[in-house]
């Protein structure tokens, strides 16, 4: 009770002062961590988003023109240009990868004499190709069955019925059929394409999704019955050659240019984007003034037309993309079938891979 208080030695003021450096250091880190998002009240919240998006826009303008004027400086002086900053996308910081063919793989160039397309590509064997529903099919599939129709040539369509799927394989081997199509449909929208290569295989089953048909695509165009041109872009990996070869096969290889249209399968990141469209060139005027120098009778310029060829495209569809699921060899076995290749779910980590 009456016990004398014991004397400060200054240890007392150390941790006093460490504790609030503690806590300023703490409360500067909530200031950094702080995000408008944290605010309750919707109106404030509003408010100091819109503060630091305007300051955000006042920094950007800042920042360019000090880079102009740091531009205009090492122009006028006659010094080293500054660097020029590349901005920082999904296509220039794409990860390499190990299976893109190279131009002079001879291994993979030598194969494509002995694979399954081979007879096709060559010319030796005209293409033909079977299009089918799976059972139980909805409205929408007829649909864009008949525009698959219009998209590949000489494409007959049988309708399904209660065959069995290795039934029609077999009847498709004898009746010379090249490739059969198999478009599934799921709560009456197509979801799925299985593409099977006659008579050897391989099977392909693609996912498909984001269908847009040829009447809901504004200012679309009717195609004629010419035989298209095919475009294949970015199938660079050693799947990708195969499923290239595989798509290659199921047109004619002697486009007919006179009709000016174009079929486009294009691959990124594994997922495979189809357009169809027609095109046209045209000469276009574009006026052109000479200089001050040289001038017509009456003291004024004259304006020199120029031909200027320019190309216009008028897309015909349908519009949707596939993603590969899986890739089977042979001919269709759900049982037996040996797979070349099956999607998996860590495949997709990464949107910087394909």
């Amino acid at each position: 009770m009456g016990g004398k208080r014991k004397k400060s030695d200054g240890s007392d003021n150390d941790d006093v002062e460490e504790s609030a450096s503690k806590k300023k250091t703490r409360t500067t880190e909530t200031r950094e961590q702080f995000r408008p998002s944290m605010i309750k009240n919707k109106e404030k919240r509003s408010e100091m988003h819109a503060k630091l998006k305007h300051q955000k826009k006042l920094d950007k303008r800042a920042k360019a023109k000090a880079r102009d004027a740091a531009l205009k400086r090492a122009l006028d002086l006659g010094e080293e240009l500054p660097e020029k900053k590349v901005p920082r996308t999904i296509e220039n910081t794409r990860e390499f990868d190990e299976t893109v063919c190279k131009p002079d793989d001879e291994e993979l160039f030598a194969g494509n004499d002995a694979d399954e397309f081979s007879s096709v590509l060559n010319q030796q064997q005209t293409t033909k190709i079977l299009i089918t529903t799976c059972r139980f099919h909805s409205t929408r599939g007829p649909a864009f069955i008949s525009e698959l129709l219009s998209v590949i040539p000489n494409a007959h369509y049988f309708k399904r019925g209660t065959y069995d799927l290795k039934q029609i394989v077999e009847y498709a081997k004898n009746k010379d059929f090249t490739s059969i199509i198999v478009v599934h449909t799921n709560r009456r929208e197509p979801d799925a394409l299985l593409v099977i290569g006659i008579p050897d295989g391989p099977t392909a089953h693609f996912k498909l999704s984001k269908l847009v048909l040829r009447k809901d695509i504004k200012n679309h165009g009717t195609p004629t019955s010419h035989k298209p041109e095919l475009v294949l872009n970015n199938f660079t990996t050693r799947l990708g050659h195969r499923i290239g070869r595989l798509i290659q096969s199921l047109f004619p290889q002697d486009p007919e240019l006179n009709g000016r249209r174009v079929v486009t399968f294009h691959n990124q990141r594994d997922f495979i984007f189809f357009r169809h469209h027609r095109y046209i060139f045209e000469s276009k005027e574009v006026k052109n003034v000479e200089s001050k120098s040289k001038k017509d009778k009456d003291g004024k310029s004259e304006n020199v037309p120029q031909q200027k060829t320019i190309a216009r495209l008028q897309e015909c569809g349908p519009r949707f993309t596939l993603k590969l699921i899986s890739l089977q060899h042979g001919t269709f076995d759900t049982k037996g079938g040996e797979y070349e290749w099956v999607h998996k779910a860590e495949m997709d980590t990464s949107r910087r891979r394909g």
